[in-house]
């Protein structure tokens, strides 16, 4: 079976849903369509009507580029609140040979967790860090020969509330959800390497209604903060200096603003009508500052945030998220955080816009789950999957589009 995969993120602004194959672990996106949000504060679901209305719009948006229904989805979820708890589990390899299989693994999991996870609190991730097999350390258990296996283990668990509440919005509108998870986990699998894989470090998500800091040990998230500030801010901060409207402001800090003053260019403008109807040209330079006075606030306020979270030596800072998009944000992120700071750039053919790192993210760490359980899966049925790629079902799209050279690429005969 093909290994089809689609993910939805939820955020302030806007819905991000991904559909994508995987092959041999590389992610080719047959689909990336985003669409407004509304019911969404600081990421919660603050009107629930709204919040279903806008899922329902994405959802149509992809099927009609795919022709064909979704059914399945990976969904990444608040984390506000969300606790760490240590757990320990101790199971007895029981088949014939005495030999570790993914099967006792995961046994192993569920015992970590029995118990670990207060009544008010949905279980998200249990993340492995030391196993013991027959008391010896051991990396990777699995295929070694023993009898007692004991595992280490950190628990993550959110707010039931917050969780169900997107659970429920998206299964109303026909979804069925196969997997959550934390949208800081999900930025770390799309960026993970083997050198920040067995390093310290840090990855930042500046999305449009908050901005997620999240420390990560030798690839185990250890903490996390949440700085209500993010894009919004910026748009804000636009539309009372030049009284325009909010969607002419996203305009300007996503297609004109730098979020350096380092490279403005004082000598050019834009020109539009404002929400009070009066005609107001915008300078560059001017508009820069202004961009780059809240830019430079919020990775002050993220930098902070780090000092609280770890007191471990960081290698790594990585910063993704839609506000990373602005041009020269590289300068000002160099400026406060020092060279070894990375924008995390999200580059795929189909997705070359950082807001879809958390989607992305979300379906490869779901593909590293399916690995680890030697488990094949798609969202879609073998029908469907000959559907989706016959030339007849095949998505109406000009051939010398991007989307139309993937097809074409990955379906053509």
């Amino acid at each position: 079976m093909r290994r089809i995969l689609s993910s939805i993120d939820i955020g302030t602004n806007s819905i991000k849903l991904v559909v994508a194959e995987i092959v041999k672990d590389k992610i080719n996106v047959l689909c990336a369509v985003s669409e407004e949000a509304r019911g969404i504060k600081k990421g919660l679901i603050e009107n629930f009507e709204d919040t279903v209305y806008s899922i329902k719009k994405a959802i149509k948006k992809a099927e009609d580029l795919l022709g064909i229904k979704l059914k399945k989805i990976v969904a990444s979820i608040p984390e506000y609140n969300i606790k760490f708890t240590s757990g320990e589990g101790l199971n007895t390899i029981t088949n014939d040979d005495s030999i570790v299989t993914k099967s006792d693994i995961s046994r192993l999991l569920k015992t970590c967790a029995y118990n670990k996870v207060d009544e008010n609190y949905e279980l998200i991730n249990i993340i492995p860090i030391e196993y013991k097999l027959d008391g010896k350390q051991v990396k990777d258990p699995v295929g070694l020969m023993g009898n007692k296996l004991k595992l280490k283990s950190l628990i993550i668990s959110a707010p039931k509330k917050n969780t169900y509440d997107f659970i429920k919005a998206i299964e109303k509108c026909g979804l069925e959800v196969i997997d959550i998870m934390l949208g800081s986990i999900a930025d770390y699998a799309l960026f993970n390497n083997e050198f920040i894989s067995n390093s310290n470090g840090i990855i930042i998500n500046l999305g449009a209604g908050k901005t997620t800091i999240s420390a990560f040990y030798k690839g185990i998230l250890i903490s996390e903060s949440i700085i209500d500030d993010g894009g919004v801010n910026v748009d804000n901060d636009i539309s009372f200096m030049y009284k325009t409207k909010i969607n002419d402001s996203k305009k300007l800090k996503e297609r004109f603003a730098l979020a350096s003053t380092k490279y403005a260019n004082p000598k050019e403008t834009r020109t539009l009508i404002n929400k009070l109807g009066e005609k107001v040209t915008v300078n560059q330079y001017e508009l820069t500052e202004y961009v780059s006075a809240r830019v430079e606030e919020i990775l002050k306020k993220a930098k902070n945030e780090i000092n609280y979270l770890t007191k471990k030596e960081i290698s790594y800072i990585i910063i993704t998220g839609g506000l990373t998009e602005i041009k020269d944000f590289n300068i000002v992120a160099e400026e406060i955080f020092g060279k070894n700071v990375t924008i995390g750039s999200v580059n795929i053919i189909g997705v070359r816009d950082n807001k879809y790192s958390t989607a992305i993210g979300m379906i490869k760490n779901f593909n590293n789950k399916l690995n680890m359980k030697d488990k094949e899966y798609s969202v879609f049925d073998s029908e469907e999957i000959e559907a989706l790629c016959s030339s007849e079902k095949r998505i109406n799209v000009a051939s010398d589009s991007i989307l139309g050279k993937v097809f074409g690429y990955f379906f053509d005969n």
